[in-house]
């Protein structure tokens, strides 16, 4: 699997900001009011969320996500194993209710 499957599938939902996409790292910025399509097609191809918001961040969260921003409370992180690695996306909601920063990455067996 690659980042770019699963950004094809959210090509009818509108962007605030695109602001990175390479093969191993994706960052856009998308409207609050569509986190349940996100949330479905996220789920859809990484499983339910290994950190849903508002639960606290285990230590294999903080490790996880370590090299890409970690990961606070008020986030939400997905994961799936992948060969020769894994891939997790994270929603960041800002501050002012509207935006949400999402953060996919590819991690090399050794970023694991």
């Amino acid at each position: 699997m690659k980042l770019r499957d699963i950004t094809d599938c959210c090509v009818h939902l509108e962007v605030h900001e695109k602001r990175c996409d390479r093969d191993d790292l994706f960052e856009l910025v998308f409207f609050e009011r569509d986190i349940a399509e996100w949330t479905r097609i996220l789920a859809a191809f990484l499983g339910d969320p290994v950190k849903p918001s508002g639960k606290v961040p285990t230590s294999k969260d903080l490790e996880l996500t370590e090299g890409t921003g970690s990961i606070r409370v008020e986030q939400t992180l997905f994961e799936k194993s992948v060969e020769n690695g894994a891939i997790i996306a994270k929603f960041w909601p800002w501050k002012d209710g509207r935006h949400i920063t999402l953060r996919m990455a590819l991690l090399a067996d050794s970023s694991i």
